[in-house]
């Protein structure tokens, strides 16, 4: 059995670049969105690779990981809650979707909604009622509001869209540009599955979308639709 002070050696001797390497992807500036996080340097890889080796933790556990300021940590607490949630039964499942909607203000950086919210809230709620995606766009924390639309990425893979468009059309006015980069991001992986849906979308409302929001959303376009919706909206920022 592994313990927190095991888990957290492993980590220390598997750096492999410098702390301000690590948090390079983020803004940790005073004031900024994660001035909270402390970073070590543990790639992604390896985290999977100790999460997929150290795959016994209790909930008790997790929460100590999960709880850390050290990002990685609570990278690696979301990585082992993907794989209890994948290898859960039904009740299973229900616990760890509530442990994760318990822990919800510990979820504060893009890299840890990324890589958690479509694989514990979309999976979970894909045969549920999904009316809570909307509750999190309504949010004053950035970072539920990136949640309930990252975890639109889940119905997305199972070729439903109509919770993507939504949850976009809720967060169209957002301020945040975290928000702006993960509306359009889910646009375009919707585009990917169905493109006439995306057009539909972008028709009504480019001309009231964030710029960045827009240019995510439009990346896979051909050249000649995203100079549409240059004229449209974006004058300077797709060139």
């Amino acid at each position: 059995m592994y313990t927190i002070n095991h888990i957290r050696s492993i980590l220390k001797t598997s750096i492999t670049v410098s702390p301000e390497k690590a948090a390079a992807f983020f803004k940790t500036q005073p004031g900024a969105y994660g001035n909270h996080d402390i970073f070590m340097g543990v790639s992604v890889p390896t985290l999977r690779v100790i999460a997929k080796n150290v795959n016994t933790l209790s909930f008790q556990d997790l929460t100590c990981l999960l709880t850390s300021r050290i990002n990685e940590e609570r990278l690696l607490a979301l990585i082992m809650l993907v794989q209890k949630y994948k290898q859960g039964d039904d009740d299973g499942k229900e616990a760890v979707y509530q442990f994760y909607l318990t822990h919800l203000d510990h979820i504060n950086n893009w890299n840890l909604v990324d890589a958690s919210a479509h694989l514990i809230v979309g999976a979970h709620l894909w045969d549920k009622d999904r009316g809570m995606l909307e509750g999190l766009t309504q949010s004053t924390n950035l970072w539920h509001r990136r949640i309930g639309m990252v975890a639109t990425w889940y119905f997305i893979r199972k070729n439903d869209l109509t919770w993507t468009f939504k949850i976009a059309h809720l967060l169209l006015q957002d301020t945040h540009d975290l928000i702006h980069k993960a509306v359009g991001w889910m646009l375009r992986e919707a585009g990917k599955k169905n493109e006439a849906d995306l057009l539909d979308f972008l028709t009504l409302y480019a001309e009231k979308m964030p710029r960045t929001m827009v240019r995510y959303a439009v990346e896979r376009l051909s050249e000649e639709k995203k100079q549409a919706y240059k004229r449209v909206r974006l004058p300077s920022t797709l060139t």
